[in-house]
């Protein structure tokens, strides 16, 4: 086993690893910017360097070279940044240092999401409708004969990095190309190849994605499926495990489909297989996510399996410390995504300090994050503050304890999304589980308030008038303002 790791990422999921580290004895190696200095992460490593790279972490050479100086013997990247560079993997082995996660085969086979779709189809599975090329920056002739020939709604989507970032719908001909220029800027920035290719949407549809362990000895499990259905920018706002929308027999059916999918793509570490099911409940593969993804939590709450713990038991060579037997998927768990953005706004994210963190707790409640009282959101990072996850007996029990969370939570000195979740669990359409991936786009819930809410708002709001504006400034004593005092206490010249 590893006796120190460093880890190429920072925020809530550094700190996630972190804490499994220590659980498993191993130290660990934290990285981070001048203005990420007071992360929660920083603060719990064994270690910490600075990055002074202008590319960040996303500076394979400094990162490898801090591994070595360090004694790391093995990098975990988390999500995002380096967790899907083939080149990076490869620069890791050169350098005799273990890459947690998927090894450089099955991330290269997974590089083009195009092989991909076709590899699964020609197995005899169901796909998604998806064109056969992909298109560069000149080509939007071509890509718009060919978005004619599909029909809309179309995803424009990256190539490499699949749906997500850098993925844009065009819902019509008129709103292709804007589409199309957005999805290439971004995926240029994020995954450095402005290649894409269109993907026909499915109205209304689920988004469901079935967590996969395999190591390295031909065990490979499944840890249920977790539903991402609510979006928003393609990133998934609230998860929930298991699905409220399929019936027992259509999620064993799906489990057993991710498996065999697994298999054929000789997947390893961990990863997810992504599908879309539409209204009558058939489900076609989307795409593989070779990594950890954030909203893994979900599917530890409800398996008991520690989902990092397992990706190093592998990386290290080990076996999986489960077969498929052991897997006991118990009641229900729901995840929110909390941000500094504001949902009133257009989303637009926030940097600055936190006056105030206060997170919930109690029964059935894990909280992940980096951020604390006087925590200093940096601006050039995705603005997460935490995510919220509970577990119920079921679903019931578990939508009245994310209520409870997310009412026990305060944010205080940035704008966030909070109550546009404390919105959503409370309407009566995810209180029913009907909702389905363009239920945000349609609209955001409307804030009803009770009488009670009303009187207690009118209550707070006479409270801040008087404060501000009615309260008498303190005086100063007369004999203060004489200037006598002001000498008195001089030693004579």
């Amino acid at each position: 086993m590893f006796k120190k790791i460093l880890i190429a990422n920072r925020g809530e999921i550094a700190v996630r690893i972190i804490r499994t580290c220590r659980d498993m004895g191993i130290q660990t190696v934290a990285l981070y910017e001048e203005s990420d200095r007071g992360s929660l992460h920083v603060r719990l490593a064994d270690e910490c360097v600075q990055l002074q790279s202008s590319s960040g972490f996303f500076d394979q050479a400094t990162i490898l070279e801090i591994a070595q100086t360090t004694g790391a013997e093995a990098i975990h990247p988390g999500y995002g940044f380096l967790a899907e560079r083939p080149e990076f993997i490869q620069a890791c082995a050169a350098a005799s240092i273990t890459f947690i996660g998927p090894p450089i085969d099955v991330m290269l086979s997974q590089h083009d999401k195009i092989d991909v779709l076709q590899k699964i189809r020609a197995a005899g599975f169901d796909t998604m409708n998806y064109s056969l090329m992909s298109f560069g920056v000149a080509d939007f002739v071509e890509l718009r004969a060919e978005a004619d020939r599909m029909g809309y709604p179309l995803a424009i989507k990256s190539c490499i990095g699949g749906r997500g970032r850098g993925a844009h719908i065009a819902p019509r001909a008129e709103r292709l190309e804007r589409a199309f220029q957005r999805a290439q800027t971004e995926t240029k920035i994020i995954y450095g190849d402005q290649r894409v290719y269109l993907e026909r949407v499915i109205r209304p549809a689920h988004l469901i994605g079935v967590q996969v362990l395999a190591d390295d000895y031909g065990h490979l499990v499944h840890l249920g499926e977790r539903e991402g259905s609510l979006q928003r920018g393609n990133q998934k706002m609230i998860e929930e495990s298991p699905s409220p929308v399929l019936m027992q027999k259509q999620r064993e059916h799906m489990w057993q489909t991710a498996i065999e999918i697994a298999r054929l793509v000789n997947l390893r570490n961990a990863g997810t297989i992504e599908f879309f099911v539409d209204g009558s409940g058939q489900y076609y593969f989307s795409e593989i996510k070779p990594r950890i993804q954030m909203e893994h939590p979900v599917t530890e709450m409800v398996s008991s399996v520690d989902i990092v713990r397992e990706q190093i038991r592998v990386a290290a060579g080990e076996r999986l410390s489960i077969t498929q037997a052991d897997v006991q998927l118990r009641g229900h768990a729901i995840s929110c995504r909390i941000s500094a953005e504001d949902p009133w706004h257009h989303f637009m994210p926030g940097s600055g300090r936190l006056q105030r963190v206060r997170l919930p707790a109690g029964p059935g409640v894990r909280v992940d994050t980096h951020a604390y009282d006087g925590y200093q959101m940096p601006a050039q990072y995705d603005p997460i503050i935490a995510r919220v996850i509970v577990w119920g007996t079921d679903r019931d029990d578990c939508v009245r304890r994310i209520q409870r969370a997310l009412a026990e939570t305060s944010l205080i000195g940035l704008p966030t999304n909070l109550p546009m979740h404390q919105l959503i669990v409370n309407h009566p359409d995810f209180i029913a589980g009907n909702y389905a991936t363009d239920s945000l786009q349609r609209e955001i819930p409307a804030i009803v308030l009770t009488e009670r809410d009303a009187r207690d708002l009118a209550v707070a709001a006479a409270i801040i008038y008087v404060r501000r504006n009615l309260t008498r400034p303190s005086d100063i004593p007369a004999r203060l303002l004489s200037g006598w005092h002001q000498s008195s206490r001089r030693l004579p010249e």
